[in-house]
């Protein structure tokens, strides 16, 4: 999802970022028209001189940037470990984790790259059926190796057209620079460009409406259309090629789903981005005069490195949970998700296991635009982990806009009246990036921290409340979305694309928690 994630960024940046303000996410639609879940006000009438408790969430992603300005004082640090000296000081299996833990690498270096779950599937299917010269005894497989093989040729082919489409838009915008006689146009010159073309037309129009949003060209040229070209290169270079295979860098047995104990601790990695903007939104330094304000005031962000820049695996994902709840997380972010998860049972025994030790879950339902009740193929997920079919302390995620108008769904984001619990602010978020850096990213990834901040908000200042307790409060005090919403062309209430029928709301779940 790191990667649809900052695609849907691309698509949307240049049409909403005017209308765009940083923290947007804390604003009260009564009192600022703004859709957001009233944070600032909860903590203005709220929790003035209330006592808070710290609360450690982990943030299973890309990895995090611990020095950034606005997070560097709530990096959880294991006080158990002697740092650099190699050794597993806290006898729990990882020497010099000292704020977190990274799955995808070793001594040797980190996985940056990676395939689609897809294509390792297809990989798999070739090395076992070969060239099908003689008909195996598992038909089953060979069915489904076959559709597998083909959706995999038709996404390829998909992103081989888009890389040629996406080189052509490079050759026109080089020959435009070439004629205006620099690399870095004005704005001014740009206007005074005469288009020869129709595509020198389009695109000379593209730059005027997305130019001002931007300092210069070279910038709006290496966030937008260089950023596009990576994104299809990656797809055929990486995701989608079977005979690329970064794992051996992990050195683990990866046939092995139960091994544990593999990998490193550098949990920045080789780009910490989507991992880093998730961790500000949840627990950013408030009111500190620098970029943004996370939701929860009193946390510890750990970090756990488990999204590459492709699909994460199953194994991973499953150490990383046990890896948080072991060492103290008792909230745990995930936006990411795969639509294969050939591993799902090892997954789901972490969830399990997180949820038998009073940790709530929160997960990003995903970027398709898609009913995720009629598709549930979107994993992890917590279907079918107790008795009603739903994981006790699991809360899945949709994002929402700033307006509350017909179009508050935001148009990328999953949704599924069974499935998905809530809807929070997911469009345009500000939040941190790298190297003390900021930035607007959209994306149910960047809906489900902001969940996931409100959860520790209220364990920190209910401390007594159980997270199956937490997930029931953040449910029930929802803002109830009366008015009709549009999504995928359909019209209907909130309540028809949602479980609870509403965007969470800080300010009435401390209320509410005050109850219990």
């Amino acid at each position: 999802m790191k990667n649809k994630s900052v695609l849907i960024a691309l698509c949307f940046f240049a049409i909403l970022k005017n209308y765009a303000q940083n923290n947007w996410q804390h604003k009260d639609l009564k009192q600022d028209q703004v859709f957001g879940i009233s944070t600032d006000k909860a903590y203005k009438e709220l929790l003035q001189d209330k006592k808070s408790k710290t609360v450690i969430v982990a943030i299973i992603d890309s990895g995090v940037d611990t020095a950034h300005e606005d997070l560097v004082s709530v990096i959880w640090k294991n006080g158990k470990e002697i740092a650099g000296n190699s050794k597993d000081d806290d006898h729990n299996g990882y020497a010099d984790d000292l704020n977190g833990w990274n799955f995808l690498g070793s001594a040797k270096g980190n996985v940056a790259y990676e395939n689609l779950e897809l294509t390792r599937l297809v990989r798999e299917g070739k090395n076992k059926f070969g060239d099908l010269s003689q008909i195996p005894k598992d038909t089953i497989g060979l069915k489904s190796y076959k559709i597998l093989k083909e959706k995999l040729r038709i996404q390829l082919a998909q992103a081989q057209k888009g890389l040629a489409g996406q080189m052509y838009v490079m050759a026109v915008v080089d020959t435009m620079l070439n004629v205006i006689g620099t690399k870095n146009p004005t704005l001014a010159q740009i206007k005074a460009f005469d288009p020869e073309t129709l595509n020198q037309m389009g695109m000379r129009s593209r730059f005027i409406h997305e130019m001002p949003n931007y300092s210069d060209f070279i910038t709006y040229k290496q966030k937008t259309l260089d950023k596009e070209v990576a994104h299809y290169k990656n797809q055929v270079e990486y995701q989608l090629n079977t005979d690329f295979d970064p794992r051996t860098i992990v050195g683990d047995n990866y046939a092995d789903a139960t091994e544990k104990f593999y990998g490193n601790n550098d949990v920045k990695g080789p780009d910490a981005t989507h991992g880093t903007h998730v961790g500000g939104i949840v627990g950013a330094i408030r009111n500190n005069g620098k970029g943004i304000d996370g939701v929860a005031d009193n946390v510890l962000i750990m970090s756990v490195r488990v999204v590459p820049d492709g699909d994460e695996r199953d194994k991973d994902v499953a150490n990383a949970i046990r890896y948080a709840v072991d060492n103290g997380a008792k909230v745990i972010n995930m936006s990411f998700g795969k639509p294969y998860s050939p591993n799902k049972k090892i997954v789901d025994e972490a969830i399990q296991y997180a949820m038998l030790k009073d940790v709530v879950l929160v997960h990003a339902a995903g970027n398709d635009g898609l009913n995720v009740d009629i598709d549930p193929s979107f994993y992890p997920n917590g279907i079918g982990l107790d008795k009603k079919g739903k994981a006790t302390s699991w809360i899945e995620v949709g994002a929402s806009g700033a307006k509350d108008d017909q179009n508050l769904v935001a148009p990328f984001s999953n949704y599924g009246k069974n499935t998905v619990d809530v809807f929070a602010p997911g469009v345009q978020i500000y939040s941190t990036i790298p190297d003390s850096n900021y930035e607007f990213f959209d994306g149910t990834s960047m809906a489900s921290p902001v969940v996931a901040g409100l959860a520790a908000l209220l364990r920190s200042y209910f401390p007594n409340l159980s997270a199956v307790q937490v997930k029931e409060i953040i449910l029930k005090s929802v803002t109830k979305v009366t008015h009709p919403v549009r999504v995928k062309g359909q019209t209907g209430l909130l309540s028809d694309f949602c479980r609870t029928g509403g965007v969470v709301n800080a300010y009435e779940a401390l209320k509410l928690a005050a109850t219990y």
